[in-house]
């Protein structure tokens, strides 16, 4: 495939276009901000004539104002997401439903042979509206994270008090590195995009590396405080020896096959079902799983994920609790579904399903001992890592069937709606950060009486985390275990309970711990609550104005309770399970 292959014509830039947005966007960051009243004197003896070439100089006041690059990522992230929903509601015009890109150009029909490089389906156009939308409200959040102070000297000498240093290491943001934050998220959603399109697994590397890279600067941004520094190095660090062993174990799929397309008659998938695995490919994929057993933080792979949590800002911390978990599930899913699922299950499923068991319980039981509520959501978030391990292995236990579909839809809702409640939650933190405060459990005391409607927000998304119903969180996780209760539960009427308890399949005991550890989260999630709202504050101030982090918030909110139950509940449900339907098709 070439350059050109790209610029084709109008269908290729069609069904790319959320991509293409993105890449305008990126270029728009570049030149926007720098664009001033630079001229050069023409080489001329004896003139003085002056040619404006605007790149450079003194910028112009709006080009030079520090919100626009916040505004050009935020315009460029939700246009990206609008054309992605578009695509699949309008036949022709702005999308197609789907759509596969080869080594030689487009190709209406998915299912010829041809090496696949890109494919455009439900699956994929879902997994970049989660990806954009919880990059488009982390970067909303981040508007007040990142004021603007033109008239006010940088303060670069450290404070004895504790609060006049909080506001001078918050003051120390108030400079040009707005652009670069919001370059950064426009390169993270770029990355994300191109995993969740790639069909070749040399594709989904890179898209892989290109959010991860950006990922690390962002958790390190906040570059005055001590612990992001620290969390972005060390993420950094494990990240790509993750990374190593991943690129080491395509490597070898690729001598195996000569091809690392998924799809196709010379695909991965096809030699996989028609010659089985070798030692080679055996290993080559226990090796990928490594580097996608980080990137979902699932144990023993998730030690770094606290450490990067906490030393990141809210919103960054957010998003990787949500985008970035969503895009290793999305590598996973392209790789242990699209090329190993076979009529009788796989061999990889049992070693699955161990880890979704320790994962979940491990995550949930270190969650019980943090005092720290952004170490909290992180095991929080390695809880959830291994719910949704679970389904995957209970998919490949179970085969290509009605019960791995709706396991799968079950999986595509849950990656969607956690954007509402985990990034909401994070997003409260962020509020806190605001005024130096947040990382400890003393902070959230009172908080309904400082600021009751923060408080009742972070009640509904404590309460969606932990799947109470009727919101968004027991909605996904009922639609999983009961995915996996119907599939493994056959006709036991006449046999006795020792006989069809041993007639149940291993992947069903699966569901009975999903429970277990939902009722174990119950504890560390109530424990926020009650401090809210039965102790006292230790202050009376109310919570920073921050309006437009309140304004992400309220949309979280209204997220997790509306995708609870209710019509936008049946729509999300109904992409969720079109969704399903492309990852198997």
């Amino acid at each position: 495939m070439n350059l050109g292959t790209l610029f084709s014509g109008p269908d290729m830039a069609t069904i790319l276009m959320p991509e293409w947005i993105l890449l305008l966007g990126i270029v728009a960051m570049i030149l926007v901000p720098n664009l001033g009243n630079a001229t050069f004197r023409l080489p001329i003896p004896g003139t003085s004539i002056r040619i404006p070439y605007l790149i450079g100089g003194k910028r112009f006041s709006v080009t030079g104002d520090p919100r626009v690059p916040a505004a050009i990522a935020a315009f460029t992230l939700f246009a990206s997401f609008i054309t992605a929903l578009l695509s699949q509601i309008l036949d022709s015009g702005v999308g197609m439903a789907e759509a596969c890109v080869t080594m030689n150009g487009l190709v209406q029909d998915c299912t010829s042979d041809g090496t696949h490089i890109l494919r455009v389906d439900a699956f994929s156009r879902l997994m970049e509206m989660i990806f954009t939308g919880a990059l488009l409200l982390a970067l909303i959040a981040n508007w007040d994270r990142l004021p603007a102070t033109p008239h006010h000297r940088i303060p670069l000498k450290p404070e004895e008090d504790e609060i006049k240093e909080t506001r001078r290491l918050f003051r120390l943001l108030n400079n040009r590195r707005q652009v670069d934050f919001a370059l950064l998220v426009l390169m993270v959603a770029l990355g994300m995009c191109t995993v969740a399109l790639s069909t070749n697994l040399f594709i989904l590397f890179v898209g892989l590396e290109l959010a991860s890279m950006a990922s690390y600067v962002l958790i390190a941004f906040n570059k005055e405080t001590q612990a992001g520094p620290e969390a972005g190095v060390k993420y950094f660090i494990v990240g790509s020896v993750a990374s190593a062993i991943g690129l080491y174990g395509i490597s070898m799929l690729y001598i195996w096959n000569g091809d690392l397309a998924i799809y196709g008659s010379g695909g991965l998938a096809a030699k996989w079902a028609a010659e089985g695995p070798n030692g080679l490919a055996t290993i080559g994929l226990g090796m990928m799983l490594v580097a996608f057993g980080f990137k979902v933080s699932a144990v023993p792979f998730h030690f770094a994920a606290p450490d990067a949590y906490s030393g990141a800002s809210g919103p960054v911390a957010g998003v990787l609790a949500t985008a970035s978990k969503a895009m290793g599930f999305v590598a996973l899913m392209r790789v242990l579904i699209g090329i190993t699922l076979a009529d009788d299950g796989s061999d990889w499923t049992i070693l699955i399903g161990a880890i979704a068991a320790i994962t979940m319980t491990w995550g949930n039981i270190a969650a019980l001992g943090s005092r720290n509520p952004k170490r909290m959501l992180a095991y929080s978030s390695v809880a959830h890592a291994g719910y949704i391990l679970a389904g995957i292995a209970a998919i490949g236990a179970l085969g290509p069937g009605d019960g791995s579909q709706l396991i799968a839809t079950a999986i595509m809702f849950h990656l969607a709606v956690l954007v509402t409640f985990k990034l909401g939650a994070f997003l409260v933190i962020a509020l806190l950060e605001c005024e130096g405060r947040g990382y400890e459990l003393e902070h959230y005391h009172g908080l309904a009486r400082r600021d009751p409607l923060i408080a009742i927000s972070m009640l509904i998304f404590m309460l969606a985390l932990a799947g109470v119903p009727p919101l968004a969180g027991f909605l996904s996780k009922l639609m999983m275990v009961s995915g996996i209760i119907s599939s493994t539960v056959g006709d036991v009427s006449g046999s006795s309970l020792s006989e069809a308890m041993g007639s149940l399949s291993w992947v069903f005991w699966l569901a009975i711990l999903i429970f277990i550890n939902s009722a174990i989260s119950l504890f560390y999630y109530l424990r926020i609550c009650v401090v809210m709202f039965y102790d006292e504050p230790d202050r009376n101030l109310r919570l920073s104005r921050a309006p437009m982090l309140r304004i992400a918030i309220m949309l979280c909110t209204m997220g997790a309770v509306v995708f609870g139950f209710g019509v936008l509940a049946d729509v999300l449900a109904s992409a969720a399970a079109d969704a399903a339907t492309a990852l198997f098709s």
